[in-house]
């Protein structure tokens, strides 16, 4: 769909279809968002935004580019997504090779990298390469869950565009749910009553997704504030990467409620 569309990222997509509009078009994006977020769709969308003719800076839905985009079989569009955990160096390598094609649609070669916050180093660092010497056209869009996974090197090179849902969001209810289990770890409740308000508060896979983006937003919100004088900046920061460790337990089809009561087991619970 249309950028103008997106009204529950407040103004970010109206600055972007301005920068678009004025021809100031990055080689490098980095498109941050938490798991519920369909960064995917955003980031077709936005390429839709850089190459559509009859609506540069939004995408008309309608031309030939536009079309194509949407059902994934555009000529100079290409994409590297994680294989099992992460992003290999492989994986990297092989669209490198294709970037190097001369485009065949347009003017531009365009790279979605999924999961790009995955990759191992030996691949970001191939990819950085890449960055640092583009193809004239060439765009590269990383869409990532956790951008601090990803080496400054890559960062400084890439513009970021944070996507919060500011309207009709889920935000306050995940970390209402995040705030109740965290107080119960921070007072030393059992195990099995913090279990008990999980099991109403995460009753599937989404929900426990949106748990594990609650839980570290508030733990990285005390990183950078005033926490519980009790919590270390070591514990809040190993909790952090515990944290992590269930999203990709997730992603890995590991059963949601072990996983979550595997993370509470570590985080103190």
């Amino acid at each position: 769909m249309s950028l103008r569309e997106y009204k529950e990222f407040g103004r970010l997509p109206e600055r972007i279809s301005r920068a678009i509009s004025c021809g100031n078009v990055s080689h490098a994006y980095i498109i941050e968002g938490d798991s519920c977020v369909d960064k995917r769709k955003f980031a077709k969308d936005f390429v839709k935004a850089i190459l559509c003719s009859l609506e540069p800076g939004f995408g008309c839905d309608q031309c030939v580019v536009c079309r194509k985009i949407d059902h994934d079989n555009y000529e100079d569009l290409y994409t590297a997504q994680a294989d099992d955990l992460s992003v290999k160096d492989a994986s990297i390598s092989a669209l490198q090779e294709k970037l190097k094609n001369k485009p065949s649609g347009g003017m531009r070669n365009i790279a979605i990298i999924e999961d790009a916050d995955t990759m191992t180093v030996r691949a970001q660092n191939r990819l950085l390469k890449t960055l640092e010497e583009p193809n004239d056209g060439t765009v590269i869009v990383l869409l990532s869950e956790n951008t601090e996974n990803l080496l400054q090197t890559i960062t400084s090179r890439c513009i970021i565009y944070r996507l919060g849902n500011f309207i009709n969001s889920n935000e306050n209810s995940n970390l209402s749910g995040a705030e109740e289990i965290m107080e119960m770890i921070f007072a030393g409740a059992y195990f099995c009553d913090i279990k008990d308000r999980l099991g109403k508060i995460v009753k599937d896979r989404k929900e426990a997704f949106q748990l594990l983006d609650g839980l570290e937003r508030l733990y990285r919100r005390y990183l950078t504030a005033d926490g519980p004088q009790a919590v270390r900046k070591e514990k809040l920061i190993a909790n952090i990467k515990y944290i992590e460790e269930a999203r990709r337990d997730l992603l890995a089809n590991v059963n949601y409620k072990y996983a979550i009561r595997n993370l509470i087991l570590k985080l103190g619970g």
